[in-house]
């Protein structure tokens, strides 16, 4: 499989813009180099994992976004169609699952 870095850098510039961002506040937040970022959306660095997690986190989205497209809507409505076919119990645990989600945001 090859990998197209020039189009994950294009999803990370989309998603940048889409809010709002300059490239230095997202280098900033995200704890990365100057320049870097640029480098990154025009495909001439190649991020670290680690870098694609941090830019997921300050850009509000999902690495899998980045890397192949989808967006957390589509991941939303996914979940929300698994939710709505559940029963109260199964509700209960995945309400315990989704909050141990969020205390735990290692991954």
């Amino acid at each position: 499989m090859d990998i197209n870095y020039k189009v994950i850098g294009k999803r990370i510039a989309v998603r940048r813009r889409e809010l709002g961002l300059k490239q230095a506040q997202v280098e900033e937040m995200a704890g990365i180099g100057y320049k870097y970022l640029s480098n990154i959306e025009r495909g001439i660095s190649i991020p670290s994992i680690e870098v694609i997690m941090r830019l997921a986190s300050v850009l509000e989205t999902t690495p899998d976004f980045f890397l192949i497209g989808t967006k957390n809507e589509d991941n939303l409505s996914n979940i929300n169609m698994i939710i709505k076919n559940l029963n109260a119990s199964q509700l209960t645990i995945a309400n315990s699952f989704l909050n141990w989600l969020i205390q735990n945001d290692d991954f």
